[in-house]
């Protein structure tokens, strides 16, 4: 009989034989598997031995491999360049100019013209042939054949530079100099021209060679504010693009360089030596025979007489891009556009601007600057955003980003004074870290306890960085500046209290010009009307805009002007205080490096903001926001504030403490007054001007006439005109 107690051994030893054979198949699998793949390693190993190199032919190929390497980490690297270029194009950039607009200044006299004129739209094929080779033979002889690109040129130009110890010749296409006139600027640096670079091959690849010549000559600035070669031809020569000699295309075949240097309104001698130049490159380039030049060599082409009338040029091109926004649901373009600028202010501050650079740019190693003037309510009256606008359409006044330095400060401030504190409260100026950072003041020394006014009043750095870590944060200071008024995104980090986000000279006079507005938005704008060429207001700036709201609290305002009214009496601005005992208010700004130099500033009349520096961002040379752009601040407003009706600062009791008369004359140079002083014509007196005023306001209430010669009826009762 069988023991019940051996039954489960058989399940048990079943189950140990299943586990045996699988364990045995997965060791005999993984070591097949693994001889397998030494087998296929050995069988690649042999194949490769044929490939196997030595010597030369070795370093070759490791040169080749490295190469391949790096190709394709530069592609990325170009891939990733690239992308910022080609979002320059999404905009509507062909119909970008469909407007034709003349500009009037603030009494309606015309100042210029932007846009596309009906006569530049002359094809390709109906331009005289002389003048399409004169411009090729000049900028660019390879047109037809390169890709946009032209490396033979850009080595032979390179070769040129280095035997000449200097830039004599430019590398750049037709085509890349489309691109920048296109989309880009002037600005001088690598970025500008690595865009510059994959535009123009953008352009190639989506343009036909006619259709980018023409739009070159068509887009081209060719000095006297003439853009385009038919609109030059006009302007200097009185004919049509179509009926130009042969001298007159080399001279404006001679323009693109350097339309400033080269203008023949401003320097015919020069004009003519250029168009010489041009007519040389036809015989040089193959185009045309000593022969077929004789003529205009010996006959030089003799331009119309003018007046030289400078334009606003910066301001023209920053109004026509409001314009395009403005009225780009309209149905009509061609348009007439009544500006805000007074074009004695403009004269005014390009000489300021002018003035400095001529007396200070070489001792302070500085070369450009730019102003942006408000009078308060918005109007923009000036704007200067360059030394030249023949050399550089770019407009530092409206495109330049650059760190404002101290001059930042007032944002940090403001957004103090309405959390309640006051130019009284008291501080610790004492070293402080965040984050790793330490800030430290401009002497490197610490005053202890002090009040916010003469925190901002000596600039201290540690003040500023102590309220937005403990009390504020960045971000509060960041929205502060937007609602004042800075378009220009900031960014949040610890170190923005200082000054190091960028932002534009607009910005900052907009952004300022709420101090003197008691508080509330100053709303900047360059264009008072527009009309249609029947007289129809289509746009008008008081109509159409929605009123100032309050960014400010009245009492956050006036304790502001209470600190800004101190700096340049004690404070860091002694050289912009103004002359007559007029009353002003403002903030310097210095950045690392010496790098830029700020003033903002502004009385109850007018807010101007001035910067200086340098395009390539190389240092100055020591220089402060106290020293030359406060000059150029003090100079202008000195100027502009003679023979007119002064307004008071809010929160400040008179502007004339001392009592003396505005039409006072002004001071002649001096140590404290450095710069020449600007004297302005006499204007109305304050009694004539109201005067007039209430006369005006009277007209505009009386009661108008009828077309028979009656005015309209008054309680009933037509009343005949008085003949």
């Amino acid at each position: 009989m069988e023991d019940d107690s051996q039954k489960p051994e058989k399940p048990r030893r079943r189950k140990r034989h299943i586990f045996l054979r699988i364990d045995s198949w997965i060791d005999s699998t993984v070591w097949n598997a693994g001889f397998r793949a030494a087998e296929i390693w050995e069988e690649i190993t042999i194949f490769s031995r044929r490939f196997h190199v030595k010597g030369w032919k070795k370093a070759a190929f490791e040169v080749a491999g490295e190469g391949m390497n790096l190709g394709s980490a530069g592609f990325v690297l170009l891939l990733a360049l690239a992308l910022p270029a080609f979002e320059e194009t999404k905009g509507d950039w062909r119909n970008q100019s469909d407007f034709a607009v003349t500009f009037l200044d603030r009494y309606g006299n015309e100042i210029g013209h932007r846009g596309i004129i009906h006569e530049d739209s002359v094809p390709i094929d109906e331009l005289p042939d002389h003048l399409i080779k004169a411009v090729l033979a000049t900028e660019d002889r390879r047109f037809f054949t390169h890709f946009g690109i032209d490396f033979l040129g850009l080595a032979r130009a390179m070769n040129e530079n280095a035997r000449a110890g200097g830039v004599v010749q430019g590398g750049s296409t037709l085509t890349q100099q489309l691109a920048k006139n296109l989309f880009l600027s002037n600005e001088r640096t690598i970025e500008r021209k690595i865009k510059e670079a994959f535009l123009a091959l953008w352009l190639e690849a989506n343009l036909s060679k006619k259709e980018i010549l023409r739009l070159y000559l068509d887009r081209a600035y060719m000095g006297g504010g003439t853009f385009g070669v038919a609109a030059a031809a006009q302007f200097y020569f009185g004919k049509n693009v179509t009926d130009v000699n042969l001298a007159e295309s080399a001279m404006l075949a001679g323009l693109f360089k350097a339309p400033a240097r080269y203008a023949p309104h401003v320097n015919l001698p020069a004009a003519r030596a250029r168009a010489n130049e041009v007519l040389s490159n036809l015989v040089q380039g193959g185009l045309m025979t000593e022969g077929q030049v004789i003529a205009a060599r010996r006959n030089p082409a003799s331009v119309i007489d003018r007046n030289e009338k400078t334009a606003p040029d910066f301001f023209l091109d920053w109004a026509f891009d409001e314009v395009q926004r403005i009225a780009r649901p309209f149905a009509q373009h061609s348009l007439i556009v009544r500006t805000t600028i007074d074009m004695g202010l403009q004269a005014a501050a390009e000489e300021a601007i002018e003035s400095g650079l001529r007396q200070y740019g070489e001792s302070y190693r500085v070369k450009q600057g730019a102003l942006v003037m408000m009078e308060n309510g918005g109007a923009v009256r000036a704007m200067v955003g360059g030394r030249d606008y023949g050399e550089s359409q770019f407009n530092r006044a409206t495109r330049a980003l650059r760190q404002p330095g101290s001059s930042f400060k007032a944002y940090t401030y403001a957004a103090a004074m309405e959390a309640g504190m006051t130019p009284e409260t008291t501080i610790v100026d004492a070293p402080i870290s965040w984050g790793g950072w330490s800030p430290q003041n401009y002497g490197r020394s610490y005053a202890g306890r002090i009040t916010l006014m003469t925190a901002m009043a000596k600039s201290i750095n540690t003040v500023p960085v102590r309220l937005a870590k403990d009390k504020l944060g960045t971000k509060r200071i960041a929205e502060m500046a937007k609602e004042m008024g800075v378009e220009t995104p900031l960014r949040t980090d610890k170190t923005m209290p200082l000054g190091t986000s960028e932002l534009t000279v607009l910005d900052q006079a907009t952004a300022y010009g709420v101090f003197p507005a008691d508080g509330m938005q100053s709303r900047r704008h360059g264009i008072s009307q527009i009309l249609n060429y029947d007289g129809k207001i289509l746009y008008d700036f008081g109509r159409d805009e929605a009123p100032a709201r309050r960014v400010l609290s009245e009492q956050a305002n006036s304790s502001m002007n209470r600190i800004f009214v101190t700096i340049p009496v004690n404070g860091t601005a002694r050289r912009g205080a103004l002359d007559r005992g007029i009353v002003s208010g403002g903030k310097t700004g210095t950045t690392q490096a010496y790098r830029d130099a700020w003033y903002v500033g502004f009385t109850g009349n007018y807010t101007a903001a001035v910067w200086f520096g340098n395009d390539d961002y190389t240092s100055t040379n020591n220089m402060t926001g106290g020293s030359l752009p406060a000059m150029t601040f003090k100079r202008l407003m000195d100027y502009a504030h003679q023979g007119i009706e002064l307004r008071p600062i809010p929160g400040i009791e008179n502007p004339l403490p001392d009592g003396k008369k505005a039409t006072e004359t002004a001071k002649a140079p001096s140590d404290d007054n450095p710069l020449p002083v600007l004297v302005r014509p006499r204007s109305l007196s304050s009694e004539v001007t109201r005067l007039l005023k209430d006369i005006a306001r009277q007209l505009g209430e009386a009661t108008p006439l009828k077309a028979d010669g009656r005015v309209a009826a008054l309680d009933g009762a037509s009343v005949k005109r008085t003949e």
